[in-house]
This record gives structure tokens, sequence and C-alpha cells, in this order.
């Protein structure tokens, strides 16, 4: 389940969330392997979804077409009754990429996939054994 603010995104089929790690190489007296520290991190995603509102064009068109950059925040809960636990996942400071404005094909369900960065994350509840 997705939920973007306060509104639930009923209509998602696919969530995806990356962290990844700005890396500097660490030179170390005595060591032949090179080590690396993590000086960054590079928050991406996307959430892709079955065509049936117009929730994200009436969220962003207006803001982006007046010059603002809407920031959202992004709550992802996997509840598989075969786990030990639900988890849930807050990613904070949410910029999209970009917003579909129309595409559709006859005799085919309309998608969109919206892909978005992120600032951090935050392990609300997590699945453990």
């Amino acid at each position: 389940e997705v939920w973007v603010d306060d509104y639930y995104v009923a209509e998602a089929t696919a969530v995806e969330a990356k962290l990844g790690f700005d890396k500097q190489e660490v030179s170390q007296a005595g060591k032949p392997g090179k080590g690396y520290k993590i000086v960054g991190t590079d928050g991406k995603g996307s959430i892709k979804m079955n065509k049936c509102t117009s929730y994200f064009q009436t969220k962003l068109l207006d803001a982006v077409q007046q010059g603002k950059t809407p920031s959202s925040t992004i709550v992802v809960k996997v509840d598989d009754p075969d786990a030990v636990g639900t988890e849930r996942v807050q990613l904070n400071g949410v910029v999209f990429d970009e917003l579909p404005l129309t595409s559709w094909e006859v005799k085919k369900l309309a998608e969109e996939t919206l892909p978005f960065t992120f600032e951090t994350a935050t392990l609300l509840d997590t699945a453990n054994e």
C-alpha cells in the first residue's frame, strides 16, 4: 500500500525506492585495497499505477507552473500474511521528476509511472523473524 502525503494511492501497482551512496576513496597505510567512506546519499524511486484519477496532475501542475517545487512524503507498507510483521518505510522530501499528462491506448489499461527523488528515509515498522 502507498500513501502520498495523506492520499491513499489505491491504484498503485508497484513501488521502488533505493538509497544510493556517494562514496569517497580512503587510502589507509598498510592496506593494499581501497577503502571507502560514505559522504552522501542519493534517494531515487518510482510509483507505477493504473490511471484512475487526476490526483497527481492537480497536485503538481499548478505548483510547478507557478515556479514552486512541491515536496511530498510517501509511506509504503508491505503486509504479507506469511511474513512476521509489517514493514513500513517513510520517504521524506520527495520531489517528482516528471508529470505524465496523458497517455493511453485503445483496449489497454492506462498506466502511469512517476519517478522521484527523496532526501531521507525512515523505517516506521520492520518485519522481523
